[in-house]
């Protein structure tokens, strides 16, 4: 149908222009989930029954039946009822014929909402979705568009920001919104008597950065983007870390996936964060990505981390290179 920026979005929201059918896709998750919940607060905005009249449906475990009966129905003491399907893109060719029926003629009081990282533009349902619904790509920010989206957090928070501070906390840090909306929210506080976040803050609350930066390795290779990954990597290296310490970092990354699949199998995500603790902002990424792989590849993956980690202690090759192969094949 329509593909529009994220800041069209916005704009068709607050004008209560409010479409059927949305598509949000790309790699940038934080604003891509965003841009879900500002959707369906629009959406919903006139029902105090909100819990009646939203649902989120994950097809890797949930059926599209089940999605579609949802959004047949008529919505509770509400205008609309919204929608949320994600995990869409290994569906039988069935399933994905009777989401493309009811693409093909939506509900009029339904808003559906469908969200991806990526898209298989040879499948019959993704041209659907591309021909029907309000598209809106997320792609990864490059530096100067992280800049912009700090600088307008930072102003919402009515804070103010040097500019040196803003360039080392994009350096350190990178890109990702996610990460830099959790320094942010730290900078904010140590600003808060002041409001001016200082190149002397970011360095002292961001020294933690490598350790920051240890996670975004994990997360840009489960997540098979290996450009940010080998960037990352990279960054690490030149910042001094050790590499056995990084093969360290990507083997507890794989350790926690093969014990999350192994409690997700008779148990529920609860029981995972019960064995593993992680903030809860990173929880629904550590799911996503958990479900991104089989245990055969996350077995694979740690036979690869054990063999680079022989190959680095036995001076095959030299670390980094050995470092940079393994992300490859993980990644890949």
């Amino acid at each position: 149908m329509t593909a529009i920026t994220s800041e069209q979005l916005t704009r068709s929201l607050s004008n209560n222009q409010i479409a059927p059918l949305y598509l949000l896709h790309g790699d940038e998750t934080y604003l891509r989930d965003v841009a879900a919940k500002s959707i369906a607060d629009a959406a919903l905005s006139d029902t105090l029954l909100r819990e009646f009249n939203e649902h989120s449906f994950n097809l890797l475990g949930q059926s599209p039946q089940e999605a579609i009966a949802a959004a047949e129905q008529l919505p509770m003491m509400s205008t609309r009822r919204v929608v949320k399907i994600s995990n869409f893109g290994k569906l039988r060719e069935e399933d994905e014929e009777l989401l493309a029926r009811y693409i093909d003629r939506p509900n009029d009081s339904t808003v559906m909402i469908f969200v991806a990282q990526d898209l298989d533009r040879r499948k019959k349902l993704t041209k659907a979705l591309l021909d029907y619904c309000v598209v809106v790509e997320f792609p990864v920010l490059k530096d100067g568009e992280a800049k912009q989206w700090v600088k307008a957090q930072v102003k919402k928070l009515k804070l103010t920001m040097e500019e040196p501070a803003l360039s080392e906390l994009i350096d350190l840090v990178g890109t990702d919104t996610q990460t830099l909306h959790s320094e942010l929210e730290k900078l904010a506080a140590a600003a808060l008597n002041t409001g001016l976040i200082s190149r002397e803050t970011v360095e002292e609350l961001t020294g933690r950065s490598r350790e920051l930066s240890n996670f975004e390795l994990g997360d840009f290779i489960v997540a098979r983007n290996r450009k940010r990954a080998l960037e990352t990597l990279h960054r690490l290296l030149e910042g001094g870390s050790y590499p056995v310490m990084l093969i360290g970092s990507i083997a507890g990354t794989y350790h926690k996936l093969a014990l999350a699949k192994e409690i997700l199998s008779r148990g529920s995500q609860d029981d995972v964060f019960r064995s593993i603790p992680m903030p809860g902002w990173k929880r629904t990424q550590f799911i996503n990505g958990l479900q991104r792989l089989d245990a055969k590849r996350i077995a694979r993956g740690i036979e690869l981390i054990a063999a680079a980690d022989l190959a680095i202690k036995t001076s095959q090759a030299t670390p980094r290179l050995q470092l940079e192969m393994l992300v490859c094949e993980l990644a890949s």
